[in-house]
C-alpha cells in the first residue's frame, strides 16, 4: 500500500482479533503503531513496531490522557482505527445497564478516541479514520438490536465526521465486515448457550463465499482504507462481507 511507510498508527480493541490483525498488517506496511485495549497484554506477543497501551475508553479523562502519551511517545498521529467494541447482543428487554455499557464503548469511547487523536491530526491538517461497524449496520437481525444500533450509529458519525474534518484533510470511512471467525464469535456463542461449530456452518451458509471471512481479509480492507491509495474515499462504507449483504 502506498504512503503508509512510518505512520504512526493507533489501533483500539488492538488486542482482539480484528485489531490485533489490523496491528500486524499495518506494522508490514511500515506503520508504528500504539495497540490500545482495556484488556491487560499478557500472553500476546506484539510486533516491535508496537507499543500496547492499557485503558478504558468510555473513561475521557483517562482517554484523553493515553492520546496525548501516544503523541507524546510516538510523534503525530496520522492513522486511526476505532476497532474497540462492546458486545452486548439483545432485544426490547435490554436495561440501563445493558444501554450504559453497550453505548459508552461503541459510541462514546469511539468519540471521545476521534476527539483527541483528531485534534492532532488538524494540527497536521492530513490524517486516515476508520470506523470500525458492521453488516450489523445495514441490516435488522433476531435479538440484536444494541448491537446493531450502535453499528448504525457508527455509520451516521462516520458520515457526519467526514464533513466536520474534510476542511482540515483528514479522510474518514467505515469497514463493514460481515461475520468473521474470531474469539469474540466463539464467545458470543457461548454465552448464548450455542455450539459455536453449528453457528459457524449457520453463519457460513449466509455468505456468498460459503464461509465466515477471516480477521486478516478485514485488516487488509483497513490497511487500504488507511493508505494513500484510498485518497479520494471519505464519508464511505467499505463492505468486506464475502457477499452477505448481496443476497
Amino acid at each position: 500500500m502506498r504512503g503508509l511507510q512510518n505512520k504512526v498508527a493507533v489501533i483500539t480493541g488492538g488486542l482482539g482479533d480484528l485489531g490485533f490483525a489490523t496491528a500486524e498488517r499495518l506494522s508490514e506496511e511500515g506503520c508504528r503503531i500504539a495497540i490500545v485495549d482495556k484488556q491487560p497484554q499478557k500472553k500476546i506477543s506484539l510486533p516491535d513496531t508496537c507499543t500496547f497501551y492499557q485503558v478504558d475508553i468510555s473513561n475521557e479523562k483517562q482517554t484523553e490522557e493515553i492520546c496525548k502519551q501516544v503523541i507524546n511517545d510516538l510523534g503525530p498521529v496520522e492513522i486511526l482505527v476505532n476497532a474497540a467494541t462492546c458486545f452486548i447482543f439483545k432485544g426490547v428487554e435490554a436495561d440501563t445497564d445493558d444501554w450504559n455499557r453497550i453505548l459508552s464503548v461503541n459510541i462514546a469511547g469511539t468519540s471521545f478516541v476521534t476527539h483527541f487523536i483528531s485534534d492532532n491530526m488538524k494540527q497536521q491538517r492530513k490524517g486516515s479514520i476508520i470506523n470500525f461497524s458492521s453488516v450489523s449496520g445495514f441490516v435488522g437481525q433476531k435479538n440484536f438490536a444494541t448491537y446493531n444500533a450502535t453499528k448504525f450509529a457508527i455509520r451516521g458519525l462516520t458520515k457526519c465526521w467526514a464533513q466536520d474534518m474534510a476542511p482540515f484533510g483528514i479522510r474518514v470511512n467505515t469497514i463493514c465486515p460481515g461475520y468473521i471467525f474470531t474469539r469474540a464469535f466463539v464467545n458470543s456463542c457461548q454465552a448464548l448457550g450455542l455450539n459455536p461449530e453449528e453457528e459457524n456452518r449457520k453463519a457460513s451458509e449466509l455468505h456468498l463465499l460459503g464461509r465466515q471471512g477471516e480477521p486478516k481479509e478485514v485488516a487488509a480492507a483497513v490497511a487500504f482504507l488507511a493508505s494513500d491509495d484510498s485518497s479520494f474515499m471519505t464519508g464511505s462504507d467499505l463492505i468486506v462481507d464475502g457477499g452477505y449483504l448481496a443476497r
